[in-house]
């Protein structure tokens, strides 16, 4: 089968990573793709914003699946595209991705269909946003960007100045442009965040097994909210109990009420739950895999992930049965000095090899290209995915911290405490 992945991140590279390993794929293609994929897929310039030229890219290559990366696309209607073309591909429809693409879209669905979440309000305008904080929260606050923000559009002010400045910079400064017309301000929950991620056919679903990421730019969950530093996942990490009642209580309720709402949604539903003293509450929703947890829990998948792909597809998930490996895997990042906020492109990056001897250990490229004489160099805030797979935990952290000290470029950081649990 002829497979394509959109997208361009470390998310992609661990998809095409583990399509590569399926006997079912006879060539494998990415759009745009990075430097680490073109090592095992052909890579195709493309505007994941264009779902035309996406479909294009598509027919062009003979893709029997697509298989959608980013929330950018599938917000932008490039499965509706596909659907409409007869084109096989994994990943809700335009209507199903609003669960994303609008904070305000998805608060208002989990409260009509009594879905658990933190308690919320909707403002337009500075103004409101004071009046409806003053009679109804308290500090520290969650004030959400209603549209996409490339992960980085949540802020919790922990007292009035900064509740101010936070409602100026998206209100009024627009640090996420159209994104920060309206917020959601919502109460601070806390607790332990999960992610927990399903294959959906629209009709039945699978569960991925549940991982954990690291938003915070620094160690001890400090600094600025970035796409994600790190992630781990490890058998246990959600007990059976909790577990049970999480499809209970927020996946089978949310997959109910998108049919009912006549937008049965296909593809990857990742809710991001904060596990609570009074149970799991969502946090967001996303209609994608995450990233970094894709690369961890990619290296559990036991199972084909083509096969996993044609279910999804052919409407039958809930009939396969899925083998994830009892080891466990860490992902670190290292990112671009200065990210999430500004930083320098071009960084020539070493020690790739080295770090890919460490047993267990595969690196994923996000933000990397190659310059004529083939070295790898920095392209984006988060550069590298290092992960690995191990027994336990502990040794998994061990490898990947070992692979990353092997790799170095230029005010390269990351964190030194990911799946310090």
């Amino acid at each position: 089968m002829n497979i394509l992945v959109i997208g361009s991140g470390g998310r992609e590279h661990a998809l095409c990573w583990k399509l590569s390993q399926s006997p079912h794929t006879s060539a494998l293609y990415c759009g745009p793709g990075n430097a680490g994929i073109a090592q095992i897929a052909n890579c195709f310039p493309s505007d994941v914003h264009d779902p035309a030229s996406l479909v294009a890219l598509a027919e062009s290559v003979g893709a029997d699946i697509t298989f959608i990366g980013p929330e950018l696309p599938l917000v932008a209607g490039v499965v509706d595209a596909f659907n409409e073309r007869g084109l096989p591909v994994v990943g809700p429809g335009a209507e199903a991705a609003r669960l994303e693409g609008s904070k305000i879209f998805s608060k208002q669905f989990m409260a009509r269909h009594s879905i658990p979440t933190a308690r919320f309000a909707v403002c337009d305008s500075v103004e409101s946003a004071r009046e409806v904080f003053a009679s109804e929260f308290e500090f520290p606050v969650v004030v959400k960007a209603d549209g996409l923000a490339a992960g980085k559009g949540v802020l919790i002010p922990q007292d009035e100045p900064s509740f101010l400045a936070t409602l100026n910079a998206m209100m009024v400064d627009r640090l996420f442009g159209e994104a920060g017309d309206r917020i959601v301000i919502e109460e601070c929950l806390t607790g332990r965040e999960a992610s927990v991620m399903i294959f959906s056919d629209g009709r039945d679903y699978q569960m991925i097994v549940p991982a954990q990421d690291y938003k915070r730019a620094g160690d001890n969950d400090q600094g600025f909210n970035t796409g994600g530093m790190g992630s781990f996942s490890t058998p246990g990490l959600i007990d059976e109990r909790l577990l049970d009642r999480i499809r209970r209580e927020i996946i089978g309720p949310s997959l109910e009420g998108m049919t009912a709402d006549g937008n049965p949604f296909r593809g990857i539903l990742y809710a991001g739950l904060m596990l609570t003293d009074d149970g799991p509450r969502v946090l967001e929703y996303n209609v994608r895999l995450g990233d970094p947890e894709t690369q961890s829990v990619l290296l559990r998948l036991d199972s084909d992930l083509v096969e996993i792909c044609q279910r999804i597809i052919d409407g039958s998930i809930g009939g396969m049965k899925i083998d994830w490996s009892a080891d466990s895997s860490v992902c670190v990042v290292a990112a671009s000095g200065g990210y999430p906020g500004e930083f320098e492109k071009g960084k020539i990056i070493t020690g790739l090899d080295e770090a890919g001897e460490v047993e267990g250990v595969v690196v994923f490229h996000a933000g990397t290209m190659r310059d004529e004489q083939g070295s790898f160099l920095t392209a984006g805030g988060r550069v590298l995915g290092v992960t690995a797979r191990a027994a336990t935990l502990g040794e998994a952290s061990v490898r990947a911290y070992e692979a990353m000290g092997r790799i170095s470029f230029d005010r390269m950081h990351y964190r030194t405490d990911i799946a310090a649990i």
